[in-house]
């Protein structure tokens, strides 16, 4: 998979008070909606990177980058290009479930069983704390 992609996006103000600005990403036919301008950005970095993560499950490739900015009718709409670092995107934000083994003292075991200690969501939280 490429590093990098490269995408138009149009960036249209709304009418709504819930969210100003409905965000088009053409080439992977997506929308999403944002408050601000760097929110609007952010939500279609995500999109992007989230269908990334979708068509791996499946073995399926983003469409190639399109630097070519759509011609819009809407004086109001903001056209841009966004780019979303794919390999980055996914070793952040990638749920897959892994299986590790560890070895622990047994005093520790046995006292983690008796108060029925969830040993999986306990390295989670400390892996978290450990790795922000």
């Amino acid at each position: 998979m490429t590093d990098t992609v490269i995408y138009p996006i149009i960036i249209t103000p709304t009418e709504s008070k819930d969210c100003r600005y409905f965000v088009e990403i053409p080439d992977v036919d997506g929308f999403t909606e944002a408050n601000t301008i760097e929110e609007s950005l952010e939500m279609a970095r995500g999109y992007i990177g989230e269908m990334a993560i979708d068509y791996q499950d499946i073995g399926e490739t983003l469409p190639p980058s399109n630097k070519t900015l759509p011609i819009v009718t809407d004086p109001n709409a903001l056209v841009t290009l966004i780019d979303v670092n794919i390999d980055d995107y996914i070793r952040k934000h990638d749920n897959r479930l892994v299986k590790k083994t560890l070895t622990i003292p047994n005093y520790l075991n046995e006292l983690a069983k008796e108060r029925h200690v969830n040993f999986s969501r306990v390295l989670v939280d400390a892996l978290q704390k450990q790795l922000n």
